[in-house]
């Protein structure tokens, strides 16, 4: 990888992860449509560093919260407060997506296709359309039973699909079962630490099982620029989402799958 690829798939991975519009399929697009080779596992796991690195960052107080209340809990065998109740949820929530990982991760390979991304990436868009237009917006994240949250996890296992996006599918069904926006959003920001330590982890297993060197200038740089973007990113995504809606992304991603079913 040259540093235009390594500058541009970065940018593309930090700004894409915690939008809904799906950064693998992004990821997964840009070789298909340039000369360039697939970026390969280590890439991979720089750029899912860097996006967990932006992530926490951005919550660190909340995470501390919820780390502190969670450990209380577990000390007193009981919920000591909604951020208990959030932690012991984000858990469960995380478990159906690790299970579908384990179990699925070989035969999602063949799923990495123009034709599949395309077709996700448009019903996934309908769906968000009518979450936002029909969804009760009446709850925030620590106001949900773990019901409700073990349900958007079961949602987010589905991103485990090409195309249609991790934090998307989550704020649908987020939507869906009666959360607002900016809550919804948070919700799928904070479920997503598990799941990117789980995927970095298999990843990163993978990475070493194969026994290739480490260029580790080019993966530091990706693992900055990743993580830079997805931050602001995020800060954005939340100052702006009560005001701007669903509807500008899901237009991209209608658009974006009528022109990759044009290239096909």
């Amino acid at each position: 990888m040259d540093i235009l690829q390594i500058i541009i798939l970065s940018l593309v991975q930090g700004f894409t992860e915690f939008l809904p519009i799906s950064s693998s399929a992004h990821l997964i697009l840009v070789p298909l449509l340039s000369t360039w080779q697939d970026q390969g596992l280590a890439f991979d796991v720089a750029v899912h560093i860097g996006s967990l690195c932006a992530v926490i960052a951005y919550f660190y107080k909340d995470i501390y919260q919820l780390l502190i209340s969670w450990l209380q809990s577990c000390q007193q065998r009981r919920l000591t407060d909604k951020h208990s109740h959030l932690a012991w949820g984000i858990i469960f929530a995380t478990f159906p997506t690790v299970i579908a990982g384990l179990l699925l991760h070989d035969s999602m390979a063949s799923l990495r296709t123009i034709t599949v991304i395309a077709s996700t990436t448009i019903i996934f868009a309908l769906l968000l359309a009518l979450a936002d237009k029909y969804g009760k917006k009446y709850y925030d994240e620590y106001q949900i039973s773990w019901k409700v949250m073990l349900l958007i996890g079961c949602a987010q296992a589905i991103a485990l699909i090409p195309g249609t996006s991790r934090s998307g599918i989550t704020i649908t069904a987020a939507l869906l079962l009666g959360m607002h926006a900016k809550a919804a959003a948070r919700f799928s920001f904070l479920l997503s630490i598990p799941v990117i330590i789980a995927a970095g982890s298999l990843l990163l297993k993978d990475l070493i099982q194969q026994s290739i060197a480490v260029p580790w200038l080019e993966l530091s740089l990706a693992v900055v620029l990743s993580g830079l973007s997805a931050y602001f990113c995020i800060y954005y995504f939340l100052h702006f989402i009560t005001r701007i809606g669903m509807y500008p992304f899901v237009i991209y991603r209608l658009l974006l799958g009528s022109l990759l079913f044009i290239y096909q």
